[in-house]
């Protein structure tokens, strides 16, 4: 019988960025993997998860790479990077996470999937720029959670909650875990597979192995690779998200801004409406 096998797809977050171990990342795909199954027989984990990755990345590249391993489990938490991107449209990411989920259940594999924070109040970006970000992370939110559902997957709630405001979870960049919250994120995976009578080992340490980087570290590391990985990012989205945030002060000063809200709902509830379209047979 052949071991436990645990692929994980999806960005930087499951790249395991803000989790250093020596010269490459750990992070909480991996130390979930440690506690999937006893330490006589481990179990066989894969990461394909690539920084910067989108739905589309996962949908089309990640995804056949990581059905031929054929998982017992398999974790797609994805979309902050669609939501940083000016060609955000949550009916095309409704529909690549649809396809992938059913991908994998198709083969029988667990699913785990994740809300997550918005970007915009993980990095204190002020009101105007920040509602946008955190409408759209929203949307990507609904989505996974009501695709979750329909698939059946394993889903963990981590958009909210006192880790979010626990500065200690975070790295020096404010968007990513430090090892403290990877920890926690496979440590809530791990119970929840656990119910499931799926994870059978010794759930991962909640206290971080390593000392934290001192404030040096973590400004040197923000003036370096921090600083190109915000670049390239908001490079694509910053032109677009300027015209959003002057959306948002002329909606404010009229007393609209719940429109701008309730255009977002409908956009979502749309995107899973086509979905359910898609999905009922022709009849003759």
């Amino acid at each position: 019988m052949r071991p436990l096998r645990f692929v994980a797809l999806g960005d930087s977050l499951t790249e395991g960025v803000g989790d250093p171990v020596g010269d490459s990342w750990r992070g909480w795909a991996a130390l979930l993997a440690g506690g999937l199954a006893p330490a006589h027989a481990p179990a066989e984990f894969t990461n394909l998860s690539v920084s910067g990755a989108q739905t589309r990345d996962v949908l089309e590249r990640q995804t056949p790479d990581a059905l031929d391993l054929r998982p017992d489990v398999v974790s797609v938490v994805i979309g902050v990077n669609d939501t940083l991107r000016y060609t955000f449209d949550i009916h095309a990411v409704a529909a690549r996470l649809d396809k992938v989920y059913a991908a994998f259940r198709a083969q029988g594999a667990v699913l785990l999937t994740a809300c997550l924070p918005d970007p915009g109040s993980m990095l204190r970006l002020p009101g105007a720029l920040a509602r946008p970000l955190a409408r759209r992370q929203r949307a990507v939110n609904t989505v996974v959670h009501a695709l979750s559902e329909r698939h059946g997957a394993v889903h963990l709630h981590a958009e909210g909650g006192d880790w979010i405001h626990d500065r200690s979870m975070w790295s020096a960049d404010r968007l990513h875990p430090g090892e403290r919250g990877h920890r926690q994120l496979a440590l809530r995976f791990h119970a929840l597979l656990a119910e499931e009578g799926v994870a059978t080992g010794i759930a991962p340490a909640a206290e971080p192995e390593f000392a934290p980087p001192t404030r040096s570290a973590s400004l040197w590391w923000l003036a370096t690779a921090g600083t190109g990985w915000v670049a390239r990012r908001c490079t694509d989205l910053l032109p677009q998200l300027l015209t959003l945030a002057a959306a948002e002060v002329r909606h404010k000063a009229r007393g609209t801004s719940a429109r701008l809200d309730l255009s977002a709902s409908h956009a979502v509830a749309s995107a899973l409406a086509a979905l359910s379209v898609a999905e009922q047979p022709d009849v003759a």
